[in-house]
């Protein structure tokens, strides 16, 4: 169904290919299955792609379960971890490693399914289906991988002109697959998403170009990223006493932690005890949790560029819950903020509360903790993970083990790594030489007319 409460409610697979609701809102399931404590805990030895199977069943009901064991187990296959999201103990914090994927960011875990579920479904109907999607940095390389050479698609990412890091920026444009198309765009972020969502819009547009989108407004993303905390929970579970346990998530777009949201509805009372929400210098999420706040600021460069953002495309789908699932409420404050830029949720600050705490991380603090984790524990944290890591230290209570989500290996940000230990981090073998590769991208202008006629241009057509 979608938060804004326009459109009958649609199968699973129907959402997959639809991205955004129709009536401009995101999808998301009638209603949230749970799962009890015996449940639970007969989940405890399975493998990463069997819980996989067992938390998305859950959620899926129009693909039958041969095939979906399938596509989850190839989807898994192409991780180079064995249990595909290790945990690794840095003192009294968990860093959970979701950068184990072919474009070494966590991503892929929710890519890698997307891209076999795109190719599955477009099999079946012999439609045809042309990607739109925005990057900040690391959705745009694992989106291209989870697609690049598949029948039927077309894939076109757009992202900020040079405000990507180098590595992030040729994991995408040296794709030479005839089926990938990369816009870098004169702006930010936020006006490339702004693009995608104008034109997704656009309904005619959308159906005439049979456009699909990738990015996390996509249910299928968020679903896929509610199995890396629960795989979380069980973990813990086997080496702590009561099983509970609280996570740390750095995020720009509200995805991941949403997931988060999702699987401490799911989950027994008090499994998940604390949702920390860590954002960097870009702290519209964080003010919101802190004051209410919900209003755009002037998008901040710095060494974290996939939460260079302010408009958190997910935001929408927590406002739903908060506002008691009432649509029109949804469809009303998302109206005011895109005509103001704010809206003021302090009245539901107690509720907020209940479900986040958060914290901003400076530049300063970004640094120092990598600096600090390295000499301790020799073990290197990208930028972003230690946004995480600084604000799951300043909220770990007494007693509840912290799980830090571990969102990109460092090596994809080695100027910001260098430094702060003084080194650069370790390349693994799939980023050696990849600077020097030959690369191709179309470089625009941020215009929504401009990136239509490109498309039309590009797309494929049935």
């Amino acid at each position: 169904m979608s938060t804004r409460g326009g459109i009958q409610p649609v199968p699973f697979t129907k959402a997959v290919m639809m991205g955004l609701a129709e009536d401009g809102g995101l999808l998301l399931p009638r209603t949230i299955p749970r799962i009890d404590s015996q449940t639970l805990s007969s989940w405890k030895g399975l493998g990463y792609a069997d819980l996989a199977f067992e938390v998305m069943s859950r959620f899926i009901d129009d693909i039958p379960v041969s095939d979906l064991k399938n596509l989850i187990n190839r989807s898994y296959a192409t991780f180079d971890a064995a249990d595909v999201v290790p945990l690794v103990h840095c003192g009294n914090l968990h860093i959970l490693e979701l950068f184990h994927g072919p474009t070494l960011a966590f991503k892929d875990i929710a890519l890698q399914f997307l891209g076999n579920l795109f190719e599955y479904l477009l099999a079946k109907s012999g439609e045809v289906l042309n990607i739109l999607g925005a990057t900040s940095g690391d959705t745009g390389s694992a989106a291209i991988y989870g697609v690049r050479g598949k029948d039927r698609i077309r894939i076109f990412i757009l992202h900020p002109h040079k405000r990507v890091s180098p590595v992030q920026e040729k994991q995408m444009t040296s794709i030479m697959d005839d089926n990938v198309f990369n816009i870098a765009i004169h702006g930010s972020f936020d006006d490339g998403q702004a693009i995608v969502k104008q034109i997704f819009s656009d309904i005619e547009f959308k159906t005439a170009l049979s456009l699909g989108a990738i990015n996390s407004i996509n249910w299928a993303r968020v679903l896929a990223q509610v199995v890396y905390y629960v795989h979380s929970a069980l973990h813990v579970s086997r080496h702590e006493n009561d099983g509970s346990l609280a996570f740390s998530v750095p995020t720009g777009n509200f995805g991941d932690i949403f997931a988060g949201y999702i699987a401490k509805r799911m989950l027994p009372e008090g499994c998940i005890r604390q949702l920390v929400l860590a954002t960097n210098a870009n702290d519209i999420l964080s003010r919101f949790v802190n004051k209410g706040d919900y209003s755009l600021g002037q998008v901040v460069q710095t060494s974290s560029p996939s939460m260079d953002i302010q408009a958190a495309s997910n935001f929408e789908r927590y406002l739903y819950y908060l506002l008691d699932k009432e649509p029109q409420q949804v469809a009303k404050l998302m109206a005011e903020f895109a005509a103001t830029g704010r809206i003021d949720l302090s009245s539901h600050l107690d509720q907020i509360r209940r479900d986040f705490a958060a914290t901003a991380v400076s530049e300063d603090e970004v640094l120092a903790t990598i600096a600090e984790i390295y000499n301790e524990y020799d073990y290197i944290l990208d930028p972003h993970t230690a946004v995480g890591v600084k604000a799951g230290q300043d909220h770990q209570k007494p007693g509840i083990p912290m799980v830090c989500l571990a969102t990109a290996h460092p090596a994809k940000f080695g100027d910001a790594v260098e430094k702060a230990i003084g080194r650069p981090p370790t390349y693994p073998e799939s980023l050696t030489g990849i600077l020097e590769r030959e690369s191709r991208c179309e470089i625009m202008d941020a215009d929504v007319d401009q990136i239509r006629d490109y498309l039309r241009k590009n797309a494929l057509y049935r």
